[in-house]
């Protein structure tokens, strides 16, 4: 199975490049499953029910989220009414969503898609360990689904890179979003689990995490009040990672960064690439 991963899509030139990008990529590599962090997509700030039904027209299978879930808050009404897009699971009971959800691939497998939040230096949700352990004890890797992506919503490389070791062997994917730069640490962990601590964001990198850099430079130069932050408005680049996955197992045999757009060297998945040619 080939599944990708795309980054948090943050404003108009996350949403642009997807928009335009994604459904090419989707019938180019031949993909059964894509998911798409969205929680930064309208205007830096959470995410509307439009651009959430334009993600899933543009070729995701599942749209995340996390810190950012309900800045938009229509978001607490057609969340109930969207099966495809989540929010952490850890999340305080009651919250309206879920945290996770099975969709079927292109390729008829059964995939897990499972949104939690860590809790260094974020909001002291749920233990994500505990909760994310639950979640698949529910429906374990082959036998209640083919497949299983984690996205771990968090500021601490130190707590994703424990939660995919925590996970590993058991999960198919763990990939990590919310600090909006991409890392070069894309590997399969022993027990055939791909990770990467951060996809990196879908949007403008001639920019702070994404936003225009006048307003972040001015917070920390002179810390008194300001403007509210806005995303900035340049050529988007699309950042995710890209996995292979062996149908017997569930578990990962390849996988690799993807960046495509401005501002950052360009990573295509060679093994998806050479077989196209």
């Amino acid at each position: 199975m080939r599944l990708l991963f795309l980054g948090d899509v943050v404003g108009r030139p996350g949403r642009s490049v997807v928009a335009r990008v994604l459904p090419a990529l989707r019938s180019a590599w031949q993909l059964d499953c894509v998911v798409v962090n969205g929680e930064n997509a309208a205007g830096g700030f959470g995410i509307t029910e439009a651009i959430c039904d334009d993600l899933l027209g543009a070729g995701a299978d599942v749209v995340t989220l996390g810190n950012h879930s309900f800045d938009q808050r229509e978001a607490l009404v057609f969340i109930e009414r969207q099966p495809r897009l989540l929010r952490p699971v850890n999340f305080p009971a009651g919250t309206p969503g879920r945290g996770a959800t099975i969709i079927e691939a292109r390729n008829g497998a059964r995939v897990l898609v499972a949104n939690v939040m860590g809790r260094l230096f974020m909001d002291p949700l749920d233990d994500p360990f505990a909760v994310i352990a639950r979640t698949i004890d529910e429906c374990p890797l082959g036998e209640g689904c083919d497949a299983i992506l984690v996205d771990m919503h968090a500021e601490a490389t130190s707590e994703k890179q424990a939660l995919a070791h925590f996970l590993d062997g058991r999960v198919s994917v763990v990939v990590g979003t919310h600090t909006h730069v991409p890392t070069a640490d894309v590997r399969l962990l022993p027990g055939g689990t791909a990770y990467q601590s951060d996809a990196g964001m879908c949007g403008d990198y001639q920019s702070i995490l994404g936003m225009h850099p006048d307003e972040s430079i001015r917070r920390f130069v002179e810390k008194t009040p300001g403007s509210r932050l806005e995303a900035a408005g340049g050529e988007g680049t699309l950042a995710g990672l890209a996995v292979e996955i062996d149908d017997a197992t569930g578990l990962a045999v390849k996988a690799a960064a993807v960046r495509i757009g401005p501002h950052l060297a360009e990573a295509r998945p060679a093994f998806w690439e050479e077989a196209r040619a």
